[in-house]
């Protein structure tokens, strides 16, 4: 089940607990992928809060959003780069996304693993995809009162064999969220601190949420590869002054 696009921005852009997740996804993002310079860059599910720091050096920026979940003019005050899509249809060519983020798509999809072969399919070579879910073991994933409390979470482990399964490989990991989830004032003022000791621990014991980093995995053909012969015109189908 899709959350409604309205909802998802009322949290991410209108409330002092979902400006501070923005902010712990994207410095952990801004972590594994620094720059953009040159590349294509697409988001998938309600990405936006973390797509910015790529619009002014990418060479080009898409935020895809669901059917089911609707969708939003953005970025404000610049031209539109959001596009309403199928969930299992992108308008992209195959193999011409450098990185893909995912926020929202993964765990609220009831098509995961065909969601997952149309990431694998736009993907280009080299190219790299970061899956951002709940973590099933957080506090973030058992309270509905924000994005991450809704649809299916994971642990590191379940995220990575689906993955597997679909051709990705698995590079790093990182968690993410580690204040309490919630708006009151003594928490916010602590979220700072609780985010510096949560970066220390392993990512098993991960906050709200997990990330993982995967590249797309190209296998060539299975069995012995015979190599083909031409073939020749007979001789005897050659012209000759002698009978043969």
């Amino acid at each position: 089940m899709h959350l409604d696009v309205q909802d998802l921005r009322n949290f991410y852009y209108r409330s002092s607990l979902g400006r501070a997740a923005q902010s712990s996804l994207r410095g952990r993002m801004l972590e594994l992928w620094p720059e953009a310079k040159g590349q294509t860059v697409v988001g998938y599910g309600f990405a936006t809060p973390l797509l910015r720091p790529y619009l002014s050096q990418a060479r080009r920026v898409m935020a895809l959003m669901p059917g089911p979940q609707g969708v939003m003019p953005w970025p404000a005050g610049l031209p539109n780069v959001s596009v309403l899509t199928e969930e299992t249809l992108w308008p992209i060519e195959t193999g011409h996304v450098d990185k893909l983020v995912m926020l929202h798509g993964l765990e609220t999809s009831e098509r995961a693993s065909d969601l997952l072969e149309e990431c694998w399919r736009v993907l280009g070579p080299g190219g790299r995809a970061l899956f951002i879910v709940p973590n099933r073991a957080g506090l973030w994933a058992r309270r509905d009162l924000t994005p991450f409390g809704f649809g299916r979470p994971y642990s590191p482990g379940q995220l990575e064999t689906q993955l597997r399964k679909h051709q990705f490989l698995p590079e790093r990991h990182l968690g993410a969220l580690y204040q309490v989830p919630s708006a009151r004032r003594w928490w916010m003022k602590t979220a700072a601190a609780f985010e510096r000791v949560g970066r220390q621990v392993p990512t098993m014991m991960a906050g709200g949420a997990f990330m993982v980093e995967a590249t797309k995995l190209v296998y060539p053909p299975k069995g012995k590869v015979e190599p083909s012969r031409s073939l020749r015109p007979s001789a005897v189908l050659k012209p000759s002054a002698k009978p043969v």
